[in-house]
């Protein structure tokens, strides 16, 4: 979906490209548009005709019966034809919604984490919201507001042609003149409509971001602080909003005086013409019917231009932001990853984050499979950044990683992921199932895998919940408390059968008794696995083969715990210092 990045500063581009994949469907609509529109204008005629037959002697009844039934043949034709149109409509305009949506969560989902780091993630869905209301309305009001006056007014002056030439190219110089002096005003108050998209999407973003972090907003007393700034957001959209709807409505009376005008003129000329005889009755009906119509067209496509103008500007300003480039893409020659014993070897790296702030430079560790390896030290060492680098969310600048011999730039960023499983600090589930989580690491795994994984994880309180595994855990899982969601974490990593395993914290949020009940579930869930484990609770680490201390980005002890134990460094420190925490709590 990295394709769609060509279309960030071409709105009408995108459009298009929609609209090719229905073409079929959009070319009907056009075609019932433009022949309704046609019988519109022709009915004008008709009415002329019967005006005409009305006028002539009795006699000619049959001339009046004639002209009725074309008028009423138009009048039905238009309406009929008008039906055509929205009921195909209504099933390929929604077509093109949907695969908008689709292949904007698709293109947003490849990212790397930075760009979401950046932008609120209330934004970004508002956004690919706004993009698809946005594409339907422009589709909708190009079909039945744009289109249909820009037609009429075409066929309004060919027939008013063939009463008197002098206004037809009037009326044509006229009708020309507004729609460009229209559209050119309204392009010009495009930095207004910029403004008030990026301020309205400010707005959602800034209720999602609080609505999402309410245990934290009420937990710090800050109700009233956030009721204050979500107030000051919506009080600088509603100013930038007010200042684009007084532009618009501007333009909107500019064109009325202008049409009061013009209207005024085009009756006093078609009186003018039937004084001298130079037009029937009915061509002065005509006339003033066609030469209002015109006008009024002229007012309908002007106002439609203006709003169409503000759904451009919400357009571009969401596709600038949601079609930005992958930063981290496979590369052209990717290969899946092959497993051949999950040996993880760091040659040389160099890694800076986008900000400039470096974390290693000329980095290098080798992990052999199925080693237990415990990353320790200070804060701001390393150990989460090295995780993110073994997942490839950061390319490093120089040097290599590689599995099992293989550089992870060169392979799939699927089957790498594949590859490694995870326990996290922070455990983030989805406002779905508790079954759903947990198979959420293999997702082809059966019920009875599920419950086994469950157990091995030491869920018990599964059993306790009001649907057991068929309960939804609520927002990011807030219905369970942080132990649980911890073990659910554990026990999506038993389910996925991955030779390297990355364990962040993984019992952090549980109490001793837990800690100690889960501790055994670990040991058989790295079994047969290369394991990375970052841990402050040292005594977690106390049956791992090997100790890695970072710190600043280097490595500056290395070795078995019993072994380090003994030494003086940074590893004794930590552990003496979390002994003595321990012995105060006791």
């Amino acid at each position: 979906m990295d394709e769609l990045c060509r279309y960030a500063t071409r709105p009408l581009a995108f459009i298009a490209r929609y609209l090719r994949q229905h073409p079929i469907s959009h070319a009907a609509i056009a075609i019932a548009v433009l022949a309704a529109v046609g019988c519109s204008v022709t009915t004008q005629f008709g009415v002329k005709t019967l005006v005409d037959a009305l006028s002539a002697p009795a006699h000619a009844s049959a001339s009046v019966w004639m002209a009725f039934a074309l008028l009423v043949s138009l009048i039905a034709a238009d309406n009929l034809l008008w039906r055509v149109a929205s009921w195909i409509a209504s099933y390929a305009f929604v077509r093109v919604t949907g695969d908008l949506r689709s292949e904007l969560f698709r293109h947003l989902t490849g990212h790397a984490p930075s760009y979401f780091q950046d932008r609120m993630p209330g934004t970004l869905t508002s956004r690919i919201t706004a993009t698809s209301n946005a594409i339907y309305t422009i589709e909708n009001m190009f079909i039945w507001n744009v289109l249909p006056p820009c037609v009429a007014t075409l066929g309004a002056i060919v027939l008013i042609f063939f009463v008197s030439v002098p206004m037809a190219i009037a009326l044509g110089i006229i009708a020309g003149a507004l729609v460009v002096a229209m559209f050119h005003f309204a392009a010009a108050g495009r930095p207004l409509h910029h403004d008030f998209a990026d301020k309205a999407a400010a707005v959602d973003g800034e209720m999602i971001d609080v609505i999402g972090n309410m245990p934290m907003v009420r937990a710090f007393g800050g109700i009233l602080r956030e009721h204050s700034r979500f107030d000051q957001a919506v009080g600088r959209e509603m100013v930038s909003r007010r200042r684009s709807l007084i532009y618009l409505e501007k333009l909107r009376l500019t064109h009325a005086v202008l049409t009061i005008m013009l209207t005024i003129g085009i009756l006093a000329w078609a009186i003018t013409l039937w004084q001298r005889g130079a037009a029937t009755t009915g061509e002065v009906v005509l006339v003033c019917t066609l030469g209002m119509s015109v006008l009024h067209a002229t007012r309908d496509l002007a106002v439609a231009l203006v709003d169409v103008t503000q759904h451009f500007a919400r357009l571009s300003e969401a596709l600038v932001t949601l079609l930005a480039p992958h930063e981290l893409r496979d590369h052209p020659e990717a290969v899946p990853l092959q497993r051949r014993g999950a040996r993880v070897s760091i040659e040389n790296a160099t890694f800076a984050y986008p900000d400039g702030r470096t974390v290693f430079e000329d980095f290098s560790l080798e992990l052999e499979p199925d080693q237990r390896v415990g990353l320790v030290g200070p804060s701001g060492g390393g150990k989460s950044t090295l995780f993110a680098l073994l997942q490839r969310f950061y390319d490093v600048q120089d040097g290599r990683i590689l599995i099992d011999g293989q550089d992870i730039s060169r392979v799939t960023q699927e089957s790498l992921r594949s590859a490694i499983s995870v326990v996290p600090q922070d455990t983030s589930l989805f406002q779905r199932s508790v079954m759903e989580n947990i198979r959420y690491g293999r997702p082809d795994a059966t019920d009875e895998e599920v419950l086994q994984a469950a157990v091995a994880a030491r869920c018990e309180f599964i059993e306790a919940l009001p649907e057991g595994f068929q309960t939804r855990v609520g927002e990011r899982g807030l219905k369970l408390s942080g132990g649980q969601r911890q073990r659910i974490a554990i026990a999506r990593g038993f389910l996925k059968k991955a030779p390297i395993l990355l364990l962040d914290e993984a019992t952090s949020a549980l109490d001793s008794d837990s800690e100690e009940a889960i501790r055994d579930a670990l040991t058989r869930l790295m079994r047969g696995r290369t394991v990375i484990a970052i841990a402050h609770r040292l005594s977690t680490l106390r049956s791992f083969d090997r100790i890695v201390v970072l710190k600043a980005g280097r490595i500056v002890q290395d070795g078995p715990p019993d072994v380090l134990i003994k030494r003086e460094g940074i590893y004794r420190d930590l552990v003496m210092r979390e002994m003595s925490r321990l012995g105060q709590a006791a």
